[in-house]
């Protein structure tokens, strides 16, 4: 069945990688594809946006996740609980939300408009890559906290009591006791969302972002938008392969960290 299912389709595609409009079997599609400027501003945009949406999504996820391990506040189980329900989410709902607050005609710009009487609010910025980047950092930063609260869990109090009570200020047990048992769940945690941030489609196609192609859209718009399937493919099969590359470095991280 998973001959049938994946593999065979994928080879299909591999196959048509080598095959261009003009017949026979060469790697013209591969020499041409590689030659032009949108596909390296493209890798150049999926790899940039991938790895910046990744460090902020570990940044961000460590302290939210440093909040609700040892920051008791009302609600704090629930709020654990809906990191869970969270992770269910698809990706373009997230960027519906932030186009309902932070559009053009979202919310914010509305407030703005109605409060100054001007044509047009100073949120613009969704349409640009940092939109993006946001979008990705908004959605994927729960993927690092699973895992981080996971760690926290197992993390035993009494350590934490005992630096208390030696007079560590909090920022010296996150730095010396913390943090060195959160490292194998930041990596694993990181090297999933990296490898979801690039190949993720719905935040940029919904976002709508001006001049952000990444692997993934390039492929649509090579097949859709361009008839031109040799060159999709190819597009394609660079992307699985880092794809699965980097799948490969998470599972190595994962189960050093007992993921």
């Amino acid at each position: 069945m998973l001959a049938l299912v994946f593999l065979y389709p994928l080879a299909l595609v591999v196959r048509q990688s080598f095959q261009p409009d003009t017949g026979g079997t060469s790697l013209e599609p591969y020499t041409d594809v590689f030659a032009s400027s949108a596909f390296r501003e493209a890798l150049w945009t999926t790899v940039w946006l991938a790895v910046a949406a990744t460090a902020g999504c570990l940044v961000l996820g460590f302290v939210l996740a440093l909040v609700i391990a040892f920051v008791p506040f009302p609600g704090a189980r629930a709020v654990s609980r809906f990191i869970d329900v969270f992770l269910s989410f698809p990706s373009f709902l997230i960027t519906l939300a932030l186009l309902f607050i932070y559009g053009t005609v979202g919310m914010a710009n509305g407030a703005w408009t109605d409060l100054t009487g001007a044509d047009q609010g100073p949120f613009q910025f969704l349409t640009t890559p940092w939109g993006v980047l946001l979008a990705e950092i908004t959605y994927f930063t729960p993927f690092v906290m699973r895992p981080l609260l996971a760690a926290f869990s197992q993390l035993d109090p009494g350590q934490l009591e005992a630096a208390s009570s030696l007079g560590a200020r909090a920022p010296r047990i996150v730095r010396r006791i913390i943090l060195p048992e959160a490292l194998p769940a930041l990596a694993a945690g990181g090297s999933l969302v990296l490898v979801l941030c690039l190949n993720e489609f719905g935040i940029v196609l919904f976002t709508g972002a001006k001049g952000v192609t990444t692997l993934p859209t390039l492929v649509y718009g090579k097949a859709i938008l361009e008839s031109d399937y040799p060159g999709a493919c190819v597009v394609a099969v660079v992307n699985v392969l880092i794809s699965v590359g980097l799948y490969g470095l998470y599972r190595v991280v994962s189960r050093r960290a007992g993921a």
